[in-house]
């Protein structure tokens, strides 16, 4: 094969496997904010979505991105930074959907035209009975230790009763 067609032969693997992907939560914008002005071109801007765990009731994180303007960010061909926090919190009672495995993706997000990816996972203490989650943006050849974790107590929610254990959904 010549070099030529190998790049448009491993494009479509790329974005054959992306689309077998495990389906994952949907995000909501909460609202954006502008942090570098551009003239003719979209700012550049924070971002702040909310995205409820799909495995877990009862979780909801909310992450901060920053959004890249400029012609590029209009045109969707930016590739965006990895600084992305994240705040995940109980927001009702808990109730698991399905068994999990430790580092399950919660939520998937392209953060380039084709190589990079921002991801949300799931974990369980099971000593102390709380979710971890976790945020990381990676490449197909390497990845970005930037990340940020947020922790989620598993409490009793009103007159709900004693708490699940999370140690009882992991697989």
């Amino acid at each position: 094969m010549r070099p030529i067609q190998i790049l448009p032969a491993l494009m479509g693997a790329a974005l054959n496997l992306a689309a077998l992907a495990p389906a994952a939560a949907q995000e909501d914008l909460i609202f954006k904010k502008s942090t570098v002005w551009k003239m003719l071109t979209p700012d550049d801007k924070l971002a702040v979505y909310g995205v409820d765990d799909p495995a877990v009731e009862g979780v909801a994180c909310h992450y901060t991105t920053p959004e890249k303007g400029g012609v590029p960010g209009m045109f969707g061909v930016a590739e965006e930074v990895s600084d992305i926090s994240l705040a995940c919190r109980q927001i009702g009672p808990i109730r698991f959907k399905q068994k999990f495995e430790q580092g399950d993706v919660v939520f998937r997000e392209r953060r380039s035209l084709i190589w990079k990816k921002m991801q949300i996972v799931r974990g369980c203490d099971t000593k102390r009975n709380v979710l971890i989650y976790m945020v990381y943006s990676d490449r197909l050849i390497e990845g970005s230790p930037k990340n940020s974790t947020s922790s989620v107590p598993i409490m009793p929610w009103g007159a709900s009763g004693e708490p699940p254990r999370c140690a009882e959904w992991v697989k």
